[in-house]
C-alpha cells in the first residue's frame, strides 16, 4: 500500500498508508487527542473523522477549543433536533437545518403549530438520543437511490433540494444518525462523530416560516435552538437572552412612545414625537461630524427609470429586492440605495482632480422589498434611511481616504460608547470587473487598515458584487454583535456610468468610488442604541432630558419659569403639572428613564432653585437654575454617559 505524508500544525510530518482516516491520524498522535476529536481540517477543508486521506495533506485535528467547533456542534445539534422531531411526529416533512451565529434552527412541515409542551418533549427526546451515543455516519448514495428514498418517505422538499443542488452529479452525500431507521438527511456535513458529543444545548422558540423564505411557498414551523461547547457558556448565553428580553427595542419603543408600526404600512416606521427627537438628534449629530470633514449633503429622487438600475448593475443583481413600478409602459423602481443617484450627480458636470476627494452625503429614505416573514421591529424594515456617503477619489488617494474613514468611524462609535471589531470582506463568487482590479482594490483596503493600526479579520467571499469592503461589527452592552458601518471600494460603477475627471496632465481619468456608512441604517442603529442603553439614554440623546415636578399647584408659575429657562438653554424639558403626589411623579419619570428630575416646592420657589434628582444617583441636592443648566449643557457637549452634572 502506498504511503502519503501528513503535515501537522506543529511542523512535524507523519507517513501513513493511503486511505488512513482522520480518526486514525488522531489516534496515532495520542489516544487522548482521538477521544477529544470532533472533526478534522484537511488542507483548510473541514471534514468528519471518517474522512480518508488519499494524498499528501496538511491535517489539523479539530477539538472543542478550535474556532470551527461551535459551528460544527450547532450543525450536528440541528440534525439531532430533526431526529427527535421525526421520532415524535412521524408525519412531518423536514426542510433545512443550518447552524447560525446564535445557534441553529430547523424547518418542518407539520399538521399543526408546535406549542411549548412540544418543545419540552422534543428537547427531552434530543437528550435521550444524545445519551445513546448514536453515530453520525456519512454515506454516499447513488443520486437516483437518494431521490427514490426520500420520495418514498414523502420528503418532497428533500427531493427538491437534491434535484436543485446535485444536478449533473451521479452521487449525493447523506448523513444518518445510527442508521436509516433512526434519521437520515441530505447533507454534505461534516458532523461530530456521535450524539454523545452534544451536551450543552437548549431549544428556545418556534415561529412561522416559509420554504426558502418565500411567502408564496410551503408554510412551515421553524424551531430555534442554541448549543455551546460547555454548559457554562450555554448558561451565560441564556442569561444574556433574558437580559435581551428586558432590552427589546420594540417593548422599550412602546413604553417610551418612540415609534409604532401599522399593518397598512408593513415594514415602515411611524416615528412618534419622542422617537423623532432622537432620530433627528443622531441625524444632526452625523451632519455635525461630516460637514467639517469636507462632506456636502445632497438629495436625489426616490424613483428612477429601469435604465439607471441596469447601468448600475442592480437590475441584474438586486431587482428581486426592489419595489417596481409600471408607469405608462415605462418601468421604474423605488430607490433601494443612493449610489446610482450619486453617480449621476458626479457626472452632471466636468470634474477636475482639484475637486477630489468629492464626498457626497445623503439621508433620503430608501425602500427594499423584504419578505413579510422576516420583518422585525427596527432591525428588518422595508423603509429606512442611511447616513450614506460616496467619496469620489483618485486611485492614489484611496489608502489615505480609507484611513480617514477608519478614524471617523472610531470617533463616532466612541461618542456613543460603543466598541467594535473589523473584518475585510473579499471578492464574492458573483462579481463585476476583472480579478486583477479586485486584487488591487483589496490590497488598497489592507494598506489603509495597516496604516491606521486597525486589527481586522478576513471574511472571504463576502464583498459586494462591485467591490471589496470593510465591515464593522459593533458590540452592545450584553455582548451581542451588530453589523453597522461599512466601507466599500468600487471600481465598477464609475466605469459603468462612464465617470471621468480631468487630471493634472489635462487628460481624462476614471475616479474610484468609496461607498460608506457609519450608522448603517438609522432604524437599525437606533434599535442597537435602545437595547444597548436599555432605554436609559445618555443625556445628549434622551428625548426628554429633564422632567420638572412641582409639588403643588402653587409651584406651577415657578415651574413654568424654570421650563422656559431650560428650553432657552437648549434642553428638552417636560413639565408634569398633573395633580398627583410627588412620589408618583418621580416613579413615572423613573419608569420613562428621564435623566434628571427637578423637584420644586416652597423652598425652591423662595430661593429660585431646583432640587435635582438623578435617574441613577438619586437626590443631588438644591442648585440654582443657572448652575444646573450650565452643568447639564456641559454634559451634553461631552456626550458623557454620567447622569450627574459636576458640582
Amino acid at each position: 500500500m502506498s504511503q502519503i505524508t501528513v503535515s501537522l500544525p506543529d511542523g512535524s510530518t507523519r507517513s501513513v498508508p493511503a486511505g488512513t482516516s482522520v480518526r486514525e491520524v488522531a489516534a496515532g498522535i495520542s489516544p487522548r487527542l482521538a477521544k477529544a476529536a470532533l472533526a478534522g481540517q484537511v488542507d483548510q477543508r473541514l471534514v468528519d473523522l471518517d474522512y480518508r486521506l488519499t494524498s499528501d495533506a496538511a491535517v489539523r485535528i479539530v477539538t472543542s477549543d478550535a474556532p470551527q467547533a461551535l459551528g460544527l456542534l450547532r450543525h450536528s445539534t440541528a440534525h439531532l433536533l430533526a431526529a427527535a422531531v421525526t421520532n415524535l411526529f412521524p408525519t412531518v416533512q423536514c426542510g433545512i437545518g443550518p447552524a447560525t451565529d446564535e445557534g441553529f434552527f430547523y424547518d418542518f412541515v407539520v399538521p399543526r403549530a408546535f406549542v411549548p409542551e412540544d418543545l419540552e418533549a422534543i428537547e427531552k427526546k434530543m437528550r435521550e438520543l444524545a445519551q445513546q451515543d448514536l453515530v453520525y455516519e456519512r454515506q454516499i448514495w447513488p443520486r437516483d437511490e437518494a431521490l427514490s428514498f426520500f420520495a418514498q418517505r414523502g420528503e418532497t422538499l428533500k427531493v427538491q433540494l437534491i434535484e436543485e443542488k446535485t444536478a449533473g452529479q451521479s452521487e449525493v452525500s447523506c448523513y444518518t444518525i445510527k442508521d436509516r431507521d433512526t434519521f437520515v438527511d441530505f447533507c454534505v456535513g461534516p458532523h461530530v462523530p456521535s450524539t454523545s458529543k452534544l451536551k450543552a444545548f437548549k431549544l428556545l422558540s418556534t415561529s412561522n416560516a416559509y420554504w426558502k423564505g418565500d411567502a408564496r411557498n410551503q408554510p412551515m414551523q421553524r424551531v430555534y435552538g442554541t448549543a455551546f461547547v460547555s454548559d457554562k457558556e450555554l448558561q451565560e448565553y441564556l442569561h444574556r437572552l433574558e437580559e435581551a428580553k428586558k432590552r427589546d427595542h420594540r417593548k422599550i419603543g412602546r413604553d417610551q412612545k418612540l415609534f409604532l408600526f401599522h399593518p397598512w404600512a408593513p415594514g415602515a416606521t411611524f416615528w412618534l414625537a419622542k422617537g423623532t427627537t432622537v432620530y433627528n438628534t443622531i441625524a444632526d449629530y452625523m451632519r455635525g461630524v461630516l460637514f467639517p470633514a469636507g462632506y456636502v449633503e445632497v438629495k436625489t429622487p426616490l424613483i428612477f427609470n429601469k435604465a439607471l438600475w441596469e447601468t448600475s448593475g442592480h437590475w441584474h443583481h438586486y431587482r428581486q429586492n426592489m419595489f417596481l413600478i409600471d408607469n405608462d409602459e415605462e418601468q421604474m423602481a423605488v430607490k433601494a440605495m443612493n449610489c446610482p443617484g450619486h453617480m449621476l450627480v458626479f457626472g452632471s458636470e466636468v470634474r477636475s482632480y482639484r475637486d477630489l476627494p468629492l464626498r457626497l452625503h445623503e439621508q433620503t429614505a430608501l425602500h427594499r422589498n423584504e419578505a413579510s416573514g422576516v420583518l422585525s421591529g427596527l432591525t428588518r424594515v422595508r423603509q429606512f434611511s442611511q447616513d450614506d456617503a460616496h467619496c469620489f477619489v483618485m486611485e492614489s488617494q484611496i489608502a489615505d481616504e480609507v484611513e480617514k474613514l477608519l478614524r471617523l468611524v472610531q470617533r463616532v462609535y466612541t461618542d456613543f460608547g460603543l466598541t467594535y471589531t473589523v473584518k475585510l470582506s473579499t471578492r464574492p463568487e458573483e462579481f463585476l470587473g476583472e480579478v486583477a482590479t479586485w486584487d488591487a482594490a483589496e490590497a488598497s483596503l489592507r494598506q489603509a487598515l495597516e496604516q491606521a493600526g486597525q486589527p481586522y479579520t478576513v471574511n472571504e467571499g463576502d464583498g459586494a458584487f462591485y467591490g471589496p469592503k470593510i465591515d464593522f461589527d459593533v458590540m452592545d452592552a450584553i455582548g451581542r454583535k451588530w453589523q453597522c458601518a461599512t466601507i466599500q471600494l468600487d471600481y465598477q460603477m464609475p466605469q459603468r456610468f462612464d465617470l471621468k475627471y480631468v487630471g493634472a496632465d489635462n487628460a481624462e481619468h476614471r475616479p474610484v468610488v468609496i461607498h460608506r456608512a457609519i450608522f448603517g441604517s438609522f432604524e437599525r442603529f437606533l434599535a442597537l442604541l435602545i437595547e444597548h442603553y436599555a432605554g436609559a439614554w445618555p443625556l445628549w440623546l434622551a428625548p426628554v432630558q429633564v422632567a420638572i415636578l412641582p409639588l403643588a399647584d402653587r409651584h406651577l408659575d415657578h415651574a413654568r419659569s424654570v421650563q422656559r429657562r431650560l428650553e432657552a438653554g437648549g434642553l428638552r424639558v417636560e413639565l408634569d403639572d398633573r395633580v398627583e403626589k410627588i412620589g408618583y411623579k418621580i416613579r413615572e419619570a423613573q419608569l420613562q428613564k428621564v435623566p434628571y428630575m427637578l423637584v420644586l416646592g416652597d423652598r425652591e420657589v423662595a430661593e429660585d432653585q431646583v432640587a435635582v434628582r438623578s435617574r441613577t444617583a438619586g437626590d443631588l441636592g438644591a442648585r440654582s437654575v443657572a448652575d444646573f443648566v450650565r452643568t447639564a449643557l456641559d454634559e451634553v457637549a461631552r456626550k458623557g454617559a454620567s447622569d450627574a452634572p459636576a458640582a
